[in-house]
This record gives C-alpha cells, sequence and structure tokens, in this order.
C-alpha cells in the first residue's frame, strides 16, 4: 500500500491532462460490461433500494419548489459521489483482474503458476 507522499504525488500526476487519454477509449470500449458490473455493484451494496426509492420519492414531493429543487440537487449529488466511489472500486479491482490474468478465485493473492 503506498505512503501518503506517494498517494499525493499519484493523484498530482494524474491531473495531466492527456493522462486519461488511453484509459478513456479503454473504457469506452468496455462500457456495457463495465456499466453492469457497477450496477450489480451498487445494488449488492444496497445504495439503490428501498432507502433510496424513499428518498427519491421525498425528493420529488416535497411541497415546497425551491425545497423539491435542493432535495433533488442533493440526491443527485450524492448518487453522483456514490456512483463515483464504487467506479473507482470496480476500476481498482479490474486493475487488479488484469495485472493477475491466471487467477481464478477471487482470495487467491497471486496467479497460479503452470505445474
Amino acid at each position: 500500500m503506498p505512503d501518503e507522499k506517494e498517494l499525493e504525488a499519484a493523484i498530482e500526476r494524474l491531473l495531466d491532462p492527456g493522462r486519461f487519454s488511453e484509459a478513456e477509449r479503454v473504457v469506452a470500449q468496455a462500457a456495457p460490461q463495465l456499466q453492469k458490473v457497477l450496477a450489480a455493484a451498487l445494488a449488492e451494496g444496497g445504495w439503490f433500494g428501498e432507502p433510496h426509492e424513499a428518498e427519491t420519492l421525498k425528493a420529488a414531493t416535497a411541497p415546497d419548489p425551491e425545497q423539491r429543487i435542493a432535495a433533488v440537487r442533493t440526491l443527485l449529488a450524492e448518487e453522483a459521489r456514490m456512483g463515483m466511489m464504487v467506479g473507482v472500486a470496480v476500476g481498482w479491482a479490474l486493475k487488479e483482474e488484469l495485472a493477475t490474468p491466471n487467477r481464478t478465485n477471487p482470495s487467491d493473492p497471486e496467479p497460479r503458476g503452470e505445474t
């Protein structure tokens, strides 16, 4: 696991405008499959179950128009943050899977070698 300085330096490198061109190409190509993984991860985590439906209904039916708009904006911002965080976790897991292509069990720490 990287230390705090390594993490800060890596994040700083991500600010380079051309840094994501290859990643964007790969993600665009894999988007349908990644969307399924993201949706499954969000559902498994309970992010879009009954509590979310209740908050959506509450936001959409607030009696005061200004409160309704504020509630919808808050809900959308929370959804975006949650989607981003889960999306990052999915991307991280995908990176790990690509780094160890022969691994057959997610709990395996290293790829299995040929015997």
